[in-house]
């Protein structure tokens, strides 16, 4: 897809997501009984997989658990399938987290993974009523859940999160070290939208809240689905009008001002780790730095 920023994972769906079939039940149960038909197994956040790539199976043969439509590629529905941690039947099946996924699955595969791995955990999260507690039903082919109680429909849940890249005058990026990383670790900085926030104020708010560095000029780049869990990271360039950094000294513990020729020279000397293109963040300094990352680089 093109764009302003380089390619990152995660960022095309590949496949028919057939939103015109969620309230076809007819459609459904036909394509749950058809062995052309394939299902993903999703336990937990981790997906059956194999040297291959995802591990398929026909409807018949599928753990059980709740099926949940994904869509088609090439003529061929797709389901997932969630199962349950004790269940004996995985035995014979290794799993793999998205990150792992993301450097080993083709576009139609990943694209599925993500749709997957998003949707199924949002299910497997969310089994009650929040109104009344009562358990949901499964409806529209998992596209949303109805409490048989109250009659309350409840949708999948998405959290939007901004991610900035921030430039000064100089032409220098901000980057920041989250405490929870390992000490050589630096990457932009991003933050959840708050209610009745836009975009713009919340880019602005996070940097100003986390480095006490001042931004105009927010620009969107691009955006990326991370579901880990449930986040759509909304990606954004920013000029600093301020230098001074003041770490908030909880979630950012250090940010610096780098040259490219200093994040060059310090990341292949080890002395700094910065997020691979599989993240937005990785895409966003690639942008900045004006081509391809040096090496080594972190797995985000």
């Amino acid at each position: 897809m093109p764009g302003l920023l380089p390619d990152f994972a995660f960022r095309v769906t590949a496949h028919d997501r057939m939103t015109e079939r969620r309230k076809d039940d007819g459609f459904l149960e036909s394509a749950l009984a058809d062995p052309a038909s394939r299902v993903l197994v999703l336990r937990g956040d981790e997906l059956a997989a194999d040297d291959m790539g995802l591990a398929l199976a026909s409807p018949a043969d599928a753990p059980a658990g709740e099926r949940l439509l994904l869509g088609s590629v090439d003529g061929v529905v797709y389901f997932v399938a969630l199962a349950a941690d004790d269940d004996a039947s995985l035995g014979g099946l290794a799993f793999a987290g998205l990150r792992l996924l993301a450097s080993t699955l083709d576009e139609r595969q990943l694209s599925l993974a993500v749709h997957a791995t998003a949707l199924g955990t949002w299910h497997l999260k969310h089994p009650m009523c929040s109104v009344c507690g009562t358990r949901t039903d499964l409806v529209e082919g998992g596209a949303s859940r109805s409490c048989p109680s109250c009659g309350t429909q409840h949708f999948p849940r998405t959290d939007p999160a901004v991610i900035m890249l921030v430039v000064d005058a100089a032409g220098r990026c901000l980057l920041g070290h989250n405490g929870a990383r390992a000490a050589t670790w630096f990457s932009t900085l991003a933050g959840f939208v708050e209610p009745g926030e836009s975009l713009e104020e919340a880019v602005a708010r996070e940097v100003l809240e986390e480095t006490g560095v001042v931004v105009t000029n927010v620009t969107y780049a691009g955006s990326q689905p991370w579901p880990f869990p449930s986040s759509l990271m909304l990606g954004f360039l920013a000029t600093a009008s301020t230098v001074d950094i003041q770490v908030d000294g909880e979630e950012i513990t250090e940010a610096r001002w780098f040259t490219r020729e200093q994040l060059a020279a310090e990341v292949e000397a080890g002395e700094l780790v910065v997020p691979t293109t599989v993240s937005i963040a990785g895409a966003l300094l690639s942008h900045w730095y004006g081509g391809p990352l040096p090496k080594p680089l972190a797995s985000d």
